[in-house]
Protein backbone atom coordinates (compact mmCIF):
# COMPACT_ATOMS: atom_id res chain seq x y z
CA UNK A 1 0.00 0.00 0.00
CA UNK A 2 1.62 3.32 -1.32
CA UNK A 3 2.41 5.69 1.79
CA UNK A 4 -0.09 9.06 1.43
CA UNK A 5 2.34 11.49 2.41
CA UNK A 6 0.09 14.79 2.11
CA UNK A 7 -2.58 14.41 4.79
CA UNK A 8 0.55 13.62 7.49
CA UNK A 9 2.65 16.38 6.14
CA UNK A 10 -0.20 18.82 6.21
CA UNK A 11 -1.52 18.07 9.53
CA UNK A 12 2.09 18.73 10.69
CA UNK A 13 2.44 22.44 9.50
CA UNK A 14 -0.37 23.09 10.68
CA UNK A 15 -0.16 22.12 14.06
CA UNK A 16 2.65 24.78 13.90
CA UNK A 17 0.39 27.68 14.67
CA UNK A 18 -0.31 26.90 18.55
CA UNK A 19 2.28 24.26 19.13
CA UNK A 20 4.26 24.67 22.32
CA UNK A 21 8.03 26.07 20.84
CA UNK A 22 10.11 22.58 21.40
CA UNK A 23 13.63 24.19 23.65
CA UNK A 24 16.16 25.77 21.41
CA UNK A 25 13.99 26.02 18.18
CA UNK A 26 12.74 29.72 18.14
CA UNK A 27 16.66 30.43 18.43
CA UNK A 28 17.07 28.33 15.44
CA UNK A 29 14.31 29.92 13.18
CA UNK A 30 14.95 33.25 14.58
CA UNK A 31 18.50 32.40 12.97
CA UNK A 32 17.01 31.65 9.67
CA UNK A 33 15.27 34.86 9.41
CA UNK A 34 18.67 36.78 10.11
CA UNK A 35 20.17 34.94 7.78
CA UNK A 36 17.68 35.77 5.53
CA UNK A 37 17.89 39.63 5.82
CA UNK A 38 21.95 39.08 5.06
CA UNK A 39 21.14 37.29 2.08
CA UNK A 40 18.24 39.24 0.22
CA UNK A 41 19.37 43.11 1.67
CA UNK A 42 22.28 43.26 -1.09
CA UNK A 43 20.17 41.47 -3.58
CA UNK A 44 17.48 44.48 -3.46
CA UNK A 45 20.10 46.43 -4.77
CA UNK A 46 21.58 44.21 -7.65
CA UNK A 47 19.54 43.04 -10.97
CA UNK A 48 17.28 40.90 -11.77
CA UNK A 49 15.23 42.41 -8.54
CA UNK A 50 16.46 46.40 -9.51
CA UNK A 51 15.01 45.40 -13.21
CA UNK A 52 11.65 43.82 -11.93
CA UNK A 53 10.54 46.45 -9.12
CA UNK A 54 9.83 49.16 -12.05
CA UNK A 55 8.43 46.86 -14.66
CA UNK A 56 5.83 45.41 -12.10
CA UNK A 57 5.32 48.39 -10.00
CA UNK A 58 1.77 49.05 -11.99
CA UNK A 59 1.17 45.68 -10.28
CA UNK A 60 1.60 46.40 -6.85
CA UNK A 61 -2.01 46.41 -5.87
CA UNK A 62 -2.85 47.49 -2.34
CA UNK A 63 -1.60 45.79 1.21
CA UNK A 64 0.85 46.50 3.83
CA UNK A 65 3.55 43.97 2.38
CA UNK A 66 7.07 45.40 2.20
CA UNK A 67 8.66 45.50 -1.00
CA UNK A 68 12.30 46.15 0.24
CA UNK A 69 13.72 46.48 -3.23
CA UNK A 70 11.96 49.89 -3.40
CA UNK A 71 11.07 50.23 -0.05
CA UNK A 72 7.43 50.43 -0.94
CA UNK A 73 4.39 48.61 0.64
CA UNK A 74 1.80 46.22 -1.90
CA UNK A 75 -0.18 42.93 -1.84
CA UNK A 76 1.78 40.54 -0.37
CA UNK A 77 2.44 38.35 -3.65
CA UNK A 78 4.13 41.62 -5.35
CA UNK A 79 6.09 41.92 -2.23
CA UNK A 80 7.11 38.06 -1.84
CA UNK A 81 8.13 37.81 -5.58
CA UNK A 82 10.67 40.48 -5.53
CA UNK A 83 11.58 40.00 -2.02
CA UNK A 84 12.46 36.20 -3.07
CA UNK A 85 14.40 37.35 -6.27
CA UNK A 86 16.41 39.60 -3.98
CA UNK A 87 16.88 36.77 -1.12
CA UNK A 88 18.92 34.35 -4.18
CA UNK A 89 20.65 37.19 -5.84
CA UNK A 90 24.27 37.01 -4.14
CA UNK A 91 24.61 33.11 -3.22
CA UNK A 92 24.66 33.46 0.62
CA UNK A 93 20.88 32.16 1.57
CA UNK A 94 20.84 29.13 3.85
CA UNK A 95 20.52 25.27 2.50
CA UNK A 96 18.92 22.17 3.98
CA UNK A 97 22.29 20.49 3.23
CA UNK A 98 20.62 16.52 3.11
CA UNK A 99 17.94 17.71 0.49
CA UNK A 100 19.54 20.70 -1.26
CA UNK A 101 16.90 23.24 -0.75
CA UNK A 102 17.37 26.77 -0.13
CA UNK A 103 13.66 26.58 1.84
CA UNK A 104 14.75 30.38 2.95
CA UNK A 105 14.38 32.06 0.00
CA UNK A 106 10.53 31.37 -0.81
CA UNK A 107 9.66 30.68 2.77
CA UNK A 108 10.73 33.71 4.43
CA UNK A 109 10.10 35.86 1.48
CA UNK A 110 6.34 34.18 1.41
CA UNK A 111 5.93 34.35 5.16
CA UNK A 112 7.29 37.85 5.94
CA UNK A 113 4.83 39.61 3.14
CA UNK A 114 1.75 37.86 4.29
CA UNK A 115 2.55 38.23 8.01
CA UNK A 116 3.00 42.31 6.98
CA UNK A 117 -0.23 42.24 5.11
CA UNK A 118 -2.27 40.54 7.93
CA UNK A 119 -0.86 42.78 10.69
CA UNK A 120 1.22 39.56 12.63
CA UNK A 121 3.85 39.74 15.07
CA UNK A 122 6.96 37.79 15.08
CA UNK A 123 6.05 35.07 16.90
CA UNK A 124 3.61 34.05 14.13
CA UNK A 125 5.76 34.73 11.09
CA UNK A 126 8.70 31.91 12.66
CA UNK A 127 6.07 29.66 13.16
CA UNK A 128 4.76 29.87 9.68
CA UNK A 129 8.62 29.84 8.77
CA UNK A 130 9.05 26.41 10.80
CA UNK A 131 6.17 24.82 8.75
CA UNK A 132 7.74 25.58 5.73
CA UNK A 133 10.81 24.70 6.20
CA UNK A 134 9.67 21.48 7.56
CA UNK A 135 6.92 20.57 4.53
CA UNK A 136 9.83 21.81 1.45
CA UNK A 137 12.80 20.09 3.45
CA UNK A 138 11.27 16.59 3.62
CA UNK A 139 9.25 16.78 0.30
CA UNK A 140 12.74 17.72 -1.50
CA UNK A 141 13.97 14.80 0.66
CA UNK A 142 11.95 12.35 -0.62
CA UNK A 143 12.64 13.12 -4.54
CA UNK A 144 16.29 14.08 -4.29
CA UNK A 145 19.13 13.19 -5.37
CA UNK A 146 18.21 12.32 -8.69
CA UNK A 147 15.04 15.24 -8.61
CA UNK A 148 18.25 17.95 -8.80
CA UNK A 149 19.45 16.53 -12.02
CA UNK A 150 17.25 18.27 -14.07
CA UNK A 151 15.43 20.52 -11.70
CA UNK A 152 16.17 23.35 -9.10
CA UNK A 153 14.49 22.23 -5.88
CA UNK A 154 14.86 25.66 -4.31
CA UNK A 155 12.33 26.72 -7.51
CA UNK A 156 10.40 23.11 -7.73
CA UNK A 157 10.19 22.44 -3.64
CA UNK A 158 10.51 25.78 -2.73
CA UNK A 159 6.88 26.41 -3.87
CA UNK A 160 5.19 24.25 -1.69
CA UNK A 161 7.27 24.76 1.35
CA UNK A 162 5.93 28.86 0.75
CA UNK A 163 2.44 27.55 0.26
CA UNK A 164 2.99 25.58 4.10
CA UNK A 165 4.17 28.46 5.75
CA UNK A 166 1.46 30.97 4.03
CA UNK A 167 -1.50 28.67 5.09
CA UNK A 168 -0.23 28.73 8.67
CA UNK A 169 -0.43 32.83 8.86
CA UNK A 170 -3.81 32.66 7.36
CA UNK A 171 -5.28 29.94 9.70
CA UNK A 172 -5.77 27.00 7.92
CA UNK A 173 -6.83 24.02 9.29
CA UNK A 174 -4.99 20.58 8.09
CA UNK A 175 -7.51 19.63 5.34
CA UNK A 176 -6.72 23.06 3.29
CA UNK A 177 -3.07 23.12 4.78
CA UNK A 178 -3.16 19.99 2.18
CA UNK A 179 -4.83 21.91 -0.46
CA UNK A 180 -2.56 24.70 -0.09
CA UNK A 181 0.43 22.01 -0.82
CA UNK A 182 -1.08 20.30 -3.55
CA UNK A 183 -2.12 23.21 -5.19
CA UNK A 184 1.44 24.75 -5.17
CA UNK A 185 2.78 21.03 -6.47
CA UNK A 186 1.37 21.55 -9.48
CA UNK A 187 2.58 25.16 -10.28
CA UNK A 188 6.22 24.38 -9.56
CA UNK A 189 9.02 24.63 -12.27
CA UNK A 190 12.72 25.76 -12.79
CA UNK A 191 14.73 23.84 -14.51
CA UNK A 192 18.84 23.31 -14.37
CA UNK A 193 19.99 24.64 -17.65
CA UNK A 194 18.67 28.32 -16.53
CA UNK A 195 21.88 28.87 -14.30
CA UNK A 196 24.09 25.98 -16.04
CA UNK A 197 25.08 29.24 -18.29
CA UNK A 198 24.89 33.05 -18.00
CA UNK A 199 21.60 34.83 -17.66
CA UNK A 200 19.47 35.87 -14.25
CA UNK A 201 16.98 33.01 -14.42
CA UNK A 202 17.86 31.87 -10.90
CA UNK A 203 16.77 34.26 -8.69
CA UNK A 204 13.63 34.28 -10.45
CA UNK A 205 12.97 30.95 -9.38
CA UNK A 206 12.79 31.51 -6.12
CA UNK A 207 10.67 34.92 -6.18
CA UNK A 208 8.48 32.93 -8.25
CA UNK A 209 8.12 30.13 -5.76
CA UNK A 210 7.30 32.60 -2.73
CA UNK A 211 4.37 33.83 -4.65
CA UNK A 212 3.03 30.97 -6.54
CA UNK A 213 2.90 29.27 -3.16
CA UNK A 214 0.75 32.77 -1.69
CA UNK A 215 -1.32 32.37 -4.78
CA UNK A 216 -1.78 28.21 -3.47
CA UNK A 217 -2.59 28.92 0.06
CA UNK A 218 -4.84 31.73 -0.51
CA UNK A 219 -6.41 29.82 -3.15
CA UNK A 220 -6.83 26.82 -0.60
CA UNK A 221 -8.00 29.49 2.34
CA UNK A 222 -10.82 30.61 -0.29
CA UNK A 223 -12.04 27.13 -0.72
CA UNK A 224 -10.30 26.16 -3.60
CA UNK A 225 -8.97 22.28 -3.48
CA UNK A 226 -6.22 20.11 -5.08
CA UNK A 227 -5.48 17.05 -5.77
CA UNK A 228 -4.85 14.76 -2.72
CA UNK A 229 -2.33 12.50 -4.00
CA UNK A 230 -0.45 14.81 -6.59
CA UNK A 231 2.41 14.45 -4.38
CA UNK A 232 3.05 10.49 -4.61
CA UNK A 233 0.96 9.60 -7.54
CA UNK A 234 1.76 7.55 -10.86
CA UNK A 235 1.69 10.94 -12.48
CA UNK A 236 2.35 13.01 -9.48
CA UNK A 237 5.07 15.62 -8.18
CA UNK A 238 7.88 12.67 -7.21
CA UNK A 239 7.13 10.51 -10.47
CA UNK A 240 7.24 13.30 -12.99
CA UNK A 241 10.63 15.34 -11.49
CA UNK A 242 12.61 11.66 -9.93
CA UNK A 243 13.40 8.61 -10.44
CA UNK A 244 10.50 7.31 -7.85
CA UNK A 245 7.17 7.40 -6.78
CA UNK A 246 9.08 9.20 -3.87
CA UNK A 247 10.96 7.78 -0.91
CA UNK A 248 8.09 8.84 1.68
CA UNK A 249 9.44 6.81 4.30
CA UNK A 250 12.87 8.49 4.60
CA UNK A 251 11.10 12.28 3.91
CA UNK A 252 8.87 11.23 7.33
CA UNK A 253 11.44 9.93 9.48
CA UNK A 254 11.98 12.19 12.60
CA UNK A 255 8.80 14.08 11.81
CA UNK A 256 8.41 16.38 15.02
CA UNK A 257 11.43 15.26 16.72
CA UNK A 258 14.01 16.54 14.19
CA UNK A 259 12.85 19.64 12.93
CA UNK A 260 14.52 21.49 9.44
CA UNK A 261 15.17 24.31 10.46
CA UNK A 262 17.09 23.03 13.19
CA UNK A 263 19.51 21.59 10.90
CA UNK A 264 20.47 24.68 8.42
CA UNK A 265 23.71 25.17 6.53
CA UNK A 266 24.23 29.28 6.70
CA UNK A 267 26.32 30.28 3.81
CA UNK A 268 30.08 30.85 4.87
CA UNK A 269 30.69 31.48 1.23
CA UNK A 270 29.47 34.27 -1.52
CA UNK A 271 29.14 31.38 -4.39
CA UNK A 272 27.78 27.86 -5.46
CA UNK A 273 27.62 26.04 -2.53
CA UNK A 274 29.24 23.01 -4.34
CA UNK A 275 32.39 24.63 -4.37
CA UNK A 276 32.31 25.17 -0.57
CA UNK A 277 34.16 21.55 0.08
CA UNK A 278 36.91 22.90 -2.09
CA UNK A 279 36.94 26.25 -0.76
CA UNK A 280 37.09 24.93 3.10
CA UNK A 281 39.64 22.44 1.55
CA UNK A 282 42.46 25.35 0.01
CA UNK A 283 42.01 27.04 3.73
CA UNK A 284 43.20 23.76 5.50
CA UNK A 285 45.62 23.01 3.25
CA UNK A 286 47.02 26.64 3.20
CA UNK A 287 46.93 26.60 6.99
CA UNK A 288 48.80 23.11 7.50
CA UNK A 289 51.17 23.79 4.59
CA UNK A 290 51.41 27.77 4.12
CA UNK A 291 52.00 28.98 0.40
CA UNK A 292 51.55 31.60 -1.96
CA UNK A 293 49.29 31.29 -4.81
CA UNK A 294 51.63 32.58 -7.66
CA UNK A 295 53.61 29.16 -5.83
CA UNK A 296 51.07 27.07 -7.18
CA UNK A 297 51.66 24.86 -10.66
CA UNK A 298 48.10 22.77 -10.30
CA UNK A 299 45.30 22.09 -8.50
CA UNK A 300 42.78 19.85 -8.64
CA UNK A 301 39.31 18.95 -7.25
CA UNK A 302 37.42 15.64 -7.32
CA UNK A 303 34.22 15.99 -6.11
CA UNK A 304 31.13 14.65 -5.79
CA UNK A 305 28.00 15.22 -9.23
CA UNK A 306 26.97 18.22 -8.72
CA UNK A 307 30.13 20.19 -8.27
CA UNK A 308 31.96 17.89 -11.35
CA UNK A 309 28.80 18.71 -13.71
CA UNK A 310 28.22 22.37 -12.21
CA UNK A 311 30.89 24.04 -11.00
CA UNK A 312 33.39 22.54 -13.84
CA UNK A 313 33.61 26.40 -15.54
CA UNK A 314 37.21 27.41 -16.65
CA UNK A 315 36.20 30.51 -18.40
CA UNK A 316 33.51 32.54 -16.45
CA UNK A 317 32.02 36.00 -18.67
CA UNK A 318 30.07 37.48 -15.68
CA UNK A 319 29.00 37.17 -11.72
CA UNK A 320 26.34 34.47 -12.41
CA UNK A 321 28.78 32.09 -13.86
CA UNK A 322 31.88 33.02 -11.61
CA UNK A 323 29.68 32.21 -8.47
CA UNK A 324 29.76 28.32 -9.92
CA UNK A 325 32.92 28.32 -11.25
CA UNK A 326 34.84 25.90 -8.64
CA UNK A 327 38.17 27.72 -10.85
CA UNK A 328 37.10 31.24 -10.50
CA UNK A 329 36.27 30.90 -6.49
CA UNK A 330 39.63 29.07 -5.84
CA UNK A 331 41.21 32.03 -7.75
CA UNK A 332 39.49 34.53 -5.43
CA UNK A 333 40.21 32.68 -2.57
CA UNK A 334 43.99 31.76 -2.99
CA UNK A 335 44.17 35.92 -3.80
CA UNK A 336 42.31 37.73 -1.76
CA UNK A 337 41.45 35.30 1.11
CA UNK A 338 37.69 35.38 0.91
CA UNK A 339 34.64 34.79 -1.36
CA UNK A 340 32.37 37.45 -0.56
CA UNK A 341 30.37 40.13 -2.42
CA UNK A 342 33.55 42.02 -3.33
CA UNK A 343 34.90 39.00 -5.19
CA UNK A 344 32.20 39.38 -8.00
CA UNK A 345 32.72 42.98 -8.80
CA UNK A 346 33.74 43.66 -12.66
CA UNK A 347 36.92 44.44 -11.68
CA UNK A 348 37.70 41.63 -9.93
CA UNK A 349 35.67 39.34 -12.98
CA UNK A 350 38.55 41.04 -15.31
CA UNK A 351 41.66 40.79 -12.94
CA UNK A 352 44.05 38.99 -15.65
CA UNK A 353 45.70 37.46 -12.80
CA UNK A 354 42.55 35.67 -11.81
CA UNK A 355 41.59 34.68 -14.95
CA UNK A 356 45.50 33.29 -15.71
CA UNK A 357 45.17 30.86 -12.11
CA UNK A 358 41.86 29.42 -13.44
CA UNK A 359 43.84 27.94 -16.02
CA UNK A 360 45.64 25.87 -13.13
CA UNK A 361 42.46 24.04 -11.66
CA UNK A 362 40.85 21.00 -13.23
CA UNK A 363 37.81 19.11 -11.63
CA UNK A 364 36.80 15.68 -11.41
CA UNK A 365 34.18 13.36 -10.34
CA UNK A 366 34.98 11.41 -7.54
CA UNK A 367 32.72 8.49 -7.44
CA UNK A 368 33.23 7.58 -3.99
CA UNK A 369 31.94 10.85 -2.97
CA UNK A 370 29.23 10.65 -5.26
CA UNK A 371 27.73 7.51 -3.64
CA UNK A 372 27.79 9.99 -0.28
CA UNK A 373 25.75 12.93 -1.77
CA UNK A 374 23.46 14.61 -0.60
CA UNK A 375 24.31 13.64 2.83
CA UNK A 376 27.71 14.07 2.59
CA UNK A 377 29.29 16.96 0.72
CA UNK A 378 32.93 16.26 0.51
CA UNK A 379 36.11 17.24 -1.80
CA UNK A 380 39.38 16.03 -2.28
CA UNK A 381 42.03 18.26 -3.23
CA UNK A 382 45.75 17.48 -4.73
CA UNK A 383 47.76 21.09 -5.55
CA UNK A 384 51.03 20.74 -6.61
CA UNK A 385 53.44 23.80 -6.11
CA UNK A 386 56.26 25.20 -8.69
CA UNK A 387 59.16 23.50 -7.05
CA UNK A 388 57.38 20.11 -7.16
CA UNK A 389 55.75 19.74 -3.71
CA UNK A 390 52.53 17.61 -3.40
CA UNK A 391 49.86 18.43 -1.46
CA UNK A 392 46.75 16.09 -0.57
CA UNK A 393 43.79 16.85 1.55
CA UNK A 394 40.50 15.33 1.56
CA UNK A 395 38.03 17.75 3.14
CA UNK A 396 34.96 15.76 4.59
CA UNK A 397 32.31 18.83 5.09
CA UNK A 398 31.81 22.49 4.60
CA UNK A 399 31.88 25.03 7.78
CA UNK A 400 28.23 25.95 8.21
CA UNK A 401 26.96 22.58 8.19
CA UNK A 402 25.01 21.50 10.82
CA UNK A 403 28.32 19.14 11.76
CA UNK A 404 30.55 22.38 11.80
CA UNK A 405 28.10 25.22 12.24
CA UNK A 406 28.40 29.41 12.25
CA UNK A 407 28.19 30.30 15.82
CA UNK A 408 25.69 33.15 16.59
CA UNK A 409 28.89 35.93 16.37
CA UNK A 410 29.58 34.08 12.74
CA UNK A 411 26.24 34.58 11.84
CA UNK A 412 26.10 38.14 13.22
CA UNK A 413 29.50 39.32 11.20
CA UNK A 414 28.03 37.81 8.55
CA UNK A 415 25.06 39.58 8.74
CA UNK A 416 26.69 43.34 9.15
CA UNK A 417 29.17 42.42 6.48
CA UNK A 418 26.00 42.00 3.98
CA UNK A 419 23.25 44.46 5.73
CA UNK A 420 26.02 47.38 6.85
CA UNK A 421 26.28 49.02 3.51
CA UNK A 422 22.88 48.55 3.11
CA UNK A 423 21.28 49.95 5.83
CA UNK A 424 24.48 51.39 7.38
CA UNK A 425 26.42 49.90 10.81
CA UNK A 426 23.23 51.01 13.30
CA UNK A 427 20.66 50.46 10.98
CA UNK A 428 22.15 46.82 10.84
CA UNK A 429 22.46 46.71 14.41
CA UNK A 430 18.87 47.78 14.67
CA UNK A 431 16.97 44.96 12.91
CA UNK A 432 19.67 42.66 14.30
CA UNK A 433 18.59 43.04 17.58
CA UNK A 434 14.56 42.74 16.54
CA UNK A 435 15.24 39.80 14.65
CA UNK A 436 17.19 38.14 17.74
CA UNK A 437 14.56 39.03 20.46
CA UNK A 438 11.85 41.11 19.28
CA UNK A 439 8.06 40.43 19.30
CA UNK A 440 7.42 42.96 16.14
CA UNK A 441 8.10 42.14 12.71
CA UNK A 442 10.56 43.79 10.89
CA UNK A 443 9.00 46.47 8.36
CA UNK A 444 10.54 49.60 6.70
CA UNK A 445 13.91 49.99 6.96
CA UNK A 446 16.58 53.08 6.97
CA UNK A 447 19.27 53.10 3.99
CA UNK A 448 23.09 53.84 5.33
Amino acid sequence: MRLAPLPVLAAHAAAWRDAPWPEGLERHARRALLDWFAATLPGTRQAPATLLAPALAAERGQGAALCYVDGQRGAPRHAALLNGVASHTVEFDDIHRDSGLHPGSPTVAAALALAQAHGAGMDALLRAMVAGYEVGGRVALAVQPSHYRMWHTTATIGTLAAAAAGAVLLGCNAARTGHAIALAATMTGGLQQAFRGSGMSKPMHAGRAAEAGLLAAQAAAAGVTGAPDVLEGPAGLAAATSESTGRWELALDGLGTRPIIAAMTFKNHGCCGHIFPALDGLLALRARHPFRPEEVARLHVAGYRATAEMCDRPQAEDAQQARFSLQYCAAALLHHGAVRLDAFAPARLRDPVLRAFMSKVSVSLAPELAEAYPRRRAARLRLELQDGTVLTHEQPTRKGDPEDPLTDAELDAKFDELAGPVLGAAGAAALRALIRSGTALPGALAPG
